[in-house]
């Protein structure tokens, strides 16, 4: 699905990236988790072609994305990856419905095309009659998800979140957590996520983790007592 070849980053003489090797599978739900400075979300802004690396590659389903013009990654952004910020990032002064309906904009959508895919989203999401809501008028988790809608409104293979957890209660986390397990399940989506939340790191398939602009090591979500297997020890 996504493979990545020796990515390198540096700001100034601050080197973030030390060379980052990582196959990402199609359907997959990882987590990437380290210190503050690790390189974390400057890892997670060039997988989703939102910055360049200094050096390396990255492929989407045998696509170089490196090599794109920058017309060219921008339409491929807006198509294939969906983003989930912290803090939702919505436009203040648009509705519920309209933020969702902006990137389809983007990608040439249709205003009645636009409107019935939002409207999918948001009874998806349970928030139908927020729809015309703006995020003045909307709770914290009410916003999240909305923004959740805005990035599946593309019907993007990917979704790459930074924190998205971050700024929730612990109802809301939870209920943002098993909601993109759901749309995994439902539809197939990739997740990619930068967390602190040791709880959702614990439940994603795969955890990199990260430590001063390197992969220091990676594992696997632990299985519940029901799925581990029998051995002799827990016969």
């Amino acid at each position: 699905m996504i493979d990545i070849k020796g990515i390198t980053k540096s700001f100034g003489s601050l080197q973030v990236l030390k060379g980052i090797d990582l196959h990402i599978n199609k359907g997959e739900i990882v987590s990437i988790v380290g210190p503050s400075g690790a390189g974390k979300t400057t890892l997670l802004q060039i997988m989703g072609t939102l910055d360049k690396p200094d050096g390396g590659s990255i492929e989407f389903d045998g696509v170089n994305v490196s090599s794109l013009s920058t017309n060219k990654l921008s339409n491929f952004r807006n198509l294939h990856i969906g983003f989930v910020f912290q803090f939702h990032q919505l436009l203040p002064e648009f509705t519920a419905l309209e933020n969702i309906m902006i990137p389809a904009f983007i990608a040439g959508m249709g205003r009645s095309e636009a409107k019935q895919r939002a409207m999918e989203l948001l009874e998806f999401m349970n928030l139908t009659e927020r729809a015309n809501h703006k995020p003045s008028e909307l709770s914290g988790g009410e916003k999240q998800r909305v923004a959740v809608a805005r990035a599946l409104v593309n019907n993007p293979a990917v979704i790459m979140a930074d924190e998205p957890s971050g700024s929730l209660d612990s109802k809301n986390k939870e209920e943002l957590h098993q909601l993109f397990f759901q749309l995994r399940d439902n539809f197939g989506l990739t997740f990619v996520i930068v967390t602190h939340d040791e709880g959702l790191a614990a439940i994603t398939d795969r955890t990199i983790h990260l430590k001063d602009g390197m992969i220091e090591r990676e594992t696997n979500a632990t299985p519940t007592p029901q799925e581990q297997p029998i051995t002799k020890e827990n016969e």
